[in-house]
């Protein structure tokens, strides 16, 4: 099994340029051979040649390897935290904010950052990039429609002013939606644009491997300016950032030291 699934990873790799190699190999064993079975195969030599074959088990596939788990405000203290202490000090360095959601799911996160922001600066002074390696988490991201347990954390104000209901969903307001611009991206392949004055990446780090993580730091570290910020998962404290030339600012929220420079 061991020679199949490595097989596996060296056939979806061409298809998809996606490296399984670098995600943590016991979560994604359980999660392809639980859709594999599924599907009625009984093996990874099975699936992937089926996958070769078959356009919708492939983009099944690359739908189900990302787990689009997302919601507005999700831990909501840390985002009083982004509010009330980081966001001023960008504000005080950087007239145009830039800002970058990176596995940004179906958009829950880029857009509470808008409504964040929104809240102290106009809509054009600041822009919003936000990535996912998932084309159809990103289609709906665009789309802005919500179930409403997604916005259990949505402070009551921010929920009446930015949001209106749609049957038994919410959709987003165009106002927030605008500075957002989304992008497919491969975090572990694709090359990092910035610099960006703050780098949001929560709760994807965590299925990576480690060395992988290591190569991943050091990007977003690279993709900053001096003295911005890089936002992290409550689930993935890094414990050496001086490694990467960043400075911890609060608990999950790294700061890049000011003696370095965009690379």
């Amino acid at each position: 099994m061991e020679k199949d699934y490595q097989e596996f990873i060296k056939n979806f790799h061409q298809v998809s340029g996606i490296d399984l190699s670098l995600y943590k190999e016991a979560q994604m064993k359980r999660r392809l051979t639980s859709l594999y079975e599924k599907r009625g195969y009984r093996s990874f030599k099975e699936y992937s040649m089926a996958i070769g074959k078959n356009k919708e088990l492939l983009e099944e596939l690359l739908d189900r390897m990302t787990i689009n788990v997302s919601e507005f405000y999700r831990n909501f203290r840390r985002w009083e935290i982004l509010e009330n202490k980081i966001l001023p000090n960008l504000i005080k360095t950087s007239a145009n904010l830039k800002v970058w959601s990176a596995a940004c799911s179906t958009g829950e996160e880029p857009y509470t950052l808008s409504m964040i922001l929104s809240n102290h600066l106009r809509p054009s002074n600041f822009q919003i990039k936000a990535t996912d390696i998932d084309i159809n988490a990103i289609e709906r991201a665009k789309v802005g429609l919500y179930v409403e347990r997604s916005l259990n954390e949505v402070p009551a104000v921010q929920k009446q002013k930015h949001f209106s209901q749609s049957g038994s969903m919410f959709k987003i307001s165009d106002e927030i939606k605008r500075p957002v611009t989304f992008k497919q991206q491969n975090l572990l392949s694709d090359p990092f644009q910035g610099p960006f004055d703050l780098i949001v990446c929560r709760n994807v780090m965590i299925y990576f491997t480690e060395e992988a993580k290591d190569i991943l730091y050091q990007k977003f570290a690279n993709a900053l300016r001096p003295g911005g910020i890089f936002f992290v998962g409550s689930t993935e404290q890094i414990f050496n950032p001086g490694k990467y030339g960043l400075e911890t600012e609060d608990t999950f929220f790294y700061k890049k030291m000011k003696n370095l420079s965009f690379l």
